[in-house]
């Protein structure tokens, strides 16, 4: 079996989300367009209300700390604001004093904080800055001032001159921490949020931790979550899921391999761990939630909620919840998913739509992955257009939907809010602890509606990767939570409404943002990748390779006489094809023939010897899942790699056609004549190709040496490269063994260059034979030390 993922079973729903993962931002935007306008006099209140609220909260901000006030003080794009996420994102990572130090000193050096000291009322702002001035003046003195410098510091304290700037740094980060984090403990964070419970605001919890990477790892956030739930229990006093504290529960934390390729284990083991936590929640009544995370574990998730939710085990009980990324393109037919799943269960479930705190990584990793589109939106407005359909959508549901409205925008508020068409029932808003304070302050009092507080618990080591998201989502120069306490930015500039900003754009994609396919410009097209996570994708990915499998194993007495059988390493059963040895003579003939098409080859214009690379690159993503399958069945490498191994064949060969168009201009770069290449079993196709299309591009012939486990694939890469107009004798294969080629070819004196991946000891060989020929020393371009090769 060459895919070893059981598929989701077909359902219309869930194929018409699996249809709009990553589809086109303007077909989107068509159809979400129309569901989130609110109508004329409707936008006019809303936004009148709105630009009270802003002005109030400007008011309200004069020597507040929190968020709010970091982010205003120090803006990201600062080098300042740069150095402090570099430091909050490290430096409690740092588990040994002597790297603790050298981070300080290369971090905090070049800040300009003094420009900080007294800018801002807010104690928490100008704490911080002291903090932060300390380290950066000692450390950023020349050597002979830094000298005198620790020389009295450490007449004054002793022995203490690094600790004491390291525990500073430290104690500088911990103040903002305190910020983010409702509590070291769940029992810390119960108790302080009494005060504003007295308010009107309820909690959700966040157990910090995420991304288990082991069962370890996994067992500890579990355990934390059931003590979590067991003291939010206690402290909810039967309140109900609506009005108590609830719980915040990332999947990703008490699995450690819950992605999609994994899906018949995450069943197997995640579901059961789910429930189990959702029994304890439900005992006590009170509200669980599942967050939302990476947008490829999506459609994974919807089968572990879906399993969960309708056990009957949890019937009678309305307090499971999900979360829901307006970002995500699809996320408005997601809530069609929730209907239909609390239709059929005949109970409610709390939805907590969100805009999304991935942004960069998702844009960045389908750049990465070159897969066809994102699955966000490319623009902020975009982004907030889907929020409000997806909140009018869900407010329609709320006979069985709770909707949870997670927000620090001031017009998406006021605009919920004349969505309600005053009825103030079966809905509630929410805040990140540390962040809103103002905006809601006005809401929980001035409309008398419930806000939920999203608090984050957990030791202070453990809030980095929550920190940095939270910053990086808020403190971006377009979000308006950063903008909001701008007093340079005037109040109307930040009460554009979103459904009129995107309705005027002729294209609504962002041109800014380079499609994956564009990332490298006009210089080459990126290698196109396949998203392991689309069902639809794997299941024809899955389909082609099987089929592959099934006309290529042959039986034993198909090998003829004199070849050797070539067989899957993980089945030594089963054949896969054949090859047959050369013999010396054939070698020779090999060399000869080389050598003679060198001539013609040579005289080829570089820009036709780039169009042949050109066009192999075009056929490897043609024939990707054939080669894909050849990867598996003989080299034994999984689908994920598979589909590297040919991306990286595809960069080779464009990449090499641009450098050669661009270098070979100059007329004193000639080609050298036959070159030996020498590849490894463990990249067959990727360092096969890599190797030889920079030599052949360059107008050099090859003399191609596989790795004697991977012939298969080289020789069909070879047929290829003559598909795509490459003359049959430019690229020639020598299967053989190793020391065959190393005692005939290497010495002989029409190689005029050597390219190997391998081994130290067979490199140095290769180096002493080459060094041992007479005449002009030969090139040897050797990539060796690795393991295993």
């Amino acid at each position: 079996m060459l895919f070893n993922t059981a598929l989701t079973t077909d359902c219309k729903i869930r194929q018409t989300i699996r249809d709009h993962y990553r589809c086109d931002e303007n077909v989107i935007l068509e159809h979400l367009l129309p569901l989130a306008q609110i109508g004329v006099n409707a936008k006019s209140r809303a936004w009148e209300k709105a630009r009270q609220m802003v002005v109030n909260i400007r008011r309200d901000q004069i020597g507040k700390g929190g968020v709010d006030a970091l982010l205003n003080e120090f803006a990201l794009s600062s080098d300042e604001g740069v150095v402090l996420m570099c430091l909050a994102e490290a430096l409690l990572r740092v588990p040994d004093k002597i790297t603790a130090d050298n981070l300080i000193r290369d971090k905090l050096a070049n800040g300009d904080w003094s420009s900080h000291l007294g800018n801002s009322e807010s104690i928490f702002v100008n704490a911080s800055s002291w903090g932060l001035l300390m380290t950066g003046k000692l450390v950023n003195y020349s050597d002979k001032q830094k000298k005198g410098q620790f020389n009295l510091l450490k007449r004054t304290v002793g022995r203490l001159g690094e600790p004491v700037i390291r525990e500073a740094v430290r104690y500088a980060m911990k103040i903002m921490g305190t910020q983010f984090v409702m509590g070291r403990n769940i029992g810390e964070a119960v108790k302080r949020a009494v005060a504003q419970e007295n308010n009107g605001y309820t909690y959700s919890y966040d157990m910090l931790g995420e991304g288990a990477r082991t069962m370890k790892d996994a067992d500890r956030y579990f355990d934390a979550y059931v003590t979590a739930i067991e003291a939010i229990g206690q402290a909810a006093a039967g309140r109900g899921p609506q009005k108590s504290p609830g719980i915040s529960i990332k999947l990703s934390a008490i699995h450690p391999r819950y992605e999609f390729s994994h899906r018949e284990r995450v069943m197997a083991e995640l579901v059961p761990r789910l429930k189990q936590l959702a029994l304890a929640a439900k005992k006590w009544n009170i509200g669980f939630t599942v967050d939302a995370e990476e947008a490829d574990r999506l459609d994974i998730s919807m089968d572990v909620i879906e399993a969960v939710f309708m056990d009957s085990d949890l019937a009678g009980w309305d307090g499971f919840g999900i979360a829901l990324q307006a970002y995500q393109k699809r996320a408005i037919f997601v809530i069609e998913w929730i209907r239909d799943l609390t239709v059929r269960a005949e109970r409610q479930m709390m939805v907590r739509l969100v805009k999304g705190a991935y942004w960069d990584s998702e844009v960045k990793n389908s750049q990465a992955e070159c897969l066809p589109d994102f699955p966000v939106f490319t623009r902020k407005p975009s982004t907030d257009v889907s929020y409000q359909a997806c909140a009018k959508k869900l407010l329609e549901y709320r006979d069985t939907i709770y909707p949870q409205f997670a927000t620090h925008n001031a017009y998406t508020v006021t605009t919920i809010l004349e969505m309600i068409d005053g009825d103030k029932s079966g809905f509630e808003f929410q805040r990140l602890h540390g962040m809103g304070e103002s905006l809601y302050n006005q809401v929980v009092q001035g409309e008398q509606i419930s806000c939920r507080v999203y608090a984050p618990v957990g030791a202070h080591e453990d809030l980095l990767a929550y920190l940095v998201r939270r910053l990086l989502e808020n403190g971006a120069n377009s979000s308006f939570v950063n903008n909001i306490v701008d007093e340079d930015i005037p109040v109307e500039s930040l009460l554009s409404d979103p459904v009129e900003t995107v309705n005027a754009w002729q294209d609504k994609y962002n041109s800014q943002i380079s499609m994956p396919i564009d990332l490298f410009g006009s210089e080459r097209a990126n290698s196109k990748g396949i998203d392991l996570t689309d069902v639809d994708l794997v299941s024809e990915m899955k389909t082609n390779l099987e089929q592959w499998a099934n006309d290529n194993i042959i039986a034993a007495s198909d090998v003829p006489s004199g070849s050797l059988p070539v067989t899957n390493p993980a089945n030594l059963t089963e054949i896969i094809g054949h090859i047959t040895h050369v013999n010396e003579e054939q070698m020779l003939d090999i060399v000869t023939r080389s050598s003679q098409a060198f001539a013609t080859w040579s005289q080829v214009p570089v820009a036709e010897r780039a169009q042949v690379l050109l066009k192999t690159a075009d056929l490897l993503e043609l024939h990707r899942d054939e080669l894909i399958a050849i990867c598996i069945k003989e080299a034994g490498k999984i689908p994920v790699d598979g589909v590297s191994e040919v991306r990286e064949a595809v960069d080779f060969c464009r990449y090499y056609a641009a450098r050669a168009i661009e270098l070979m201009s100059d007329p004193q770069l000639e080609s050298r004549g036959v070159i030996l290449c020498i590849s490894p079993w463990n990249f067959p196709l990727a360092i096969f190709l890599g190797q030889v299309t920079a030599a052949i591009v360059a107008g050099n012939t090859v003399v191609a040496k596989p790795a004697e486990q991977t012939s298969l694939i080289a020789l069909r890469t070879i047929e290829l490269l003559i598909e795509a107009g490459l003359p049959q004798d430019v690229v020639q294969a020598v299967i053989a063994r190793g020391s065959k080629v190393g005692q005939i070819i290497i010495p002989d004196e029409r190689i005029q260059g050597v390219m190997f991946t391998g081994s130290t000891e067979t490199g140095t060989r290769i180096a002493q034979t080459l060094a041992a020929r007479p005449g002009n020393p030969v090139p040897l371009i050797a990539e060796t030390g690795g393991q295993n090769c």
